[in-house]
């Protein structure tokens, strides 16, 4: 691979990135509240917090899957 299309890549990639935290800046001013949905685990004792966000990390690992395979399918043509 030449420097060139290495290039590419990373500024394909540092743009997907610019995108992607746009959309949850965004999301955050919307007040969905990722990271306290349904489903997230919280526990809470004097001295001692743990939080899992186990939906908000599915919920966002389908999106991204879907939209990476929408991404995929427009390169192949």
């Amino acid at each position: 691979m030449d420097f060139s299309a290495l290039g590419k890549w990373i500024v394909l990639l540092g743009l997907g990135l610019v995108v992607v935290g746009v959309a949850i800046w965004l999301l955050g001013k919307a007040g969905i509240p990722f990271g306290s949905l349904p489903g997230d685990i919280r526990i809470e004792r004097p001295g001692f917090s743990f939080n899992f966000p186990l939906v908000t990390c599915i919920l966002i690992s389908v999106v991204l899957t879907l939209i990476a395979n929408l991404v995929l399918w427009f390169l192949r043509k």
